[in-house]
């Protein structure tokens, strides 16, 4: 499946004006988003270690939003359909499985420590030592994420490590 993003007039209005001061490689993403490429059309194209997670800022910000996707076999999705099929975490059988939630802490501790270093995330490894369940942990997955792709190795590796976090979390 792969998700469609189109520009909002906040985003036509910043490829006209620059009023809003995007970094060259966002501006550079903001201008490939049309409405009709998908995010690996995009990936293709633009060569961004951390596509996602630009595209997701882009989204916060309102410069653009989900227009809907392509399933298997070309069908196109409506924007509900693509936002069920992309749900981040995954159902977990009711109650609390210590193993899973033992391995999605060590997960993101060691990716914190090899990727970004203990010094600038001790606060955020704090947090994920004391998270309890799994809601605890997902509370930090924002926050994990940003780490990672703040470091320059984590960026190139960051969807990966989203992908294998989400398997567990």
């Amino acid at each position: 499946m792969a998700v469609i993003f189109s520009k909002t007039p906040k985003g036509y209005a910043e490829i006209e004006t620059r009023a809003g001061g995007l970094a060259p490689r966002v501006r550079r993403v903001l201008i490939f988003v049309d409405g009709k490429r998908t995010v690996e059309d995009l990936r293709g194209m633009l060569q961004s270690d951390d596509l996602q997670h630009t595209l997701g800022l882009l989204e916060e910000d309102g410069y653009i939003e989900m227009v809907g996707g392509v399933g298997p076999g070309g069908r196109p999705l409506t924007v509900e359909e693509v936002q069920r099929a992309t749900a981040a975490f995954r159902l977990h059988p009711p109650g609390e499985d210590p193993v899973r939630l033992q391995k999605a802490r060590n997960f993101m501790l060691n990716t914190l420590n090899a990727f970004v270093g203990a010094l600038g995330t001790s606060s955020l490894q704090e947090r994920i030592e004391a998270a309890g369940n799994q809601a605890e942990l997902r509370s930090l997955f924002d926050e994990w994420y940003h780490a990672i792709v703040s470091s320059r190795n984590g960026r190139r590796e960051a969807e990966h490590l989203r992908g294998k976090l989400l398997e567990v979390i």
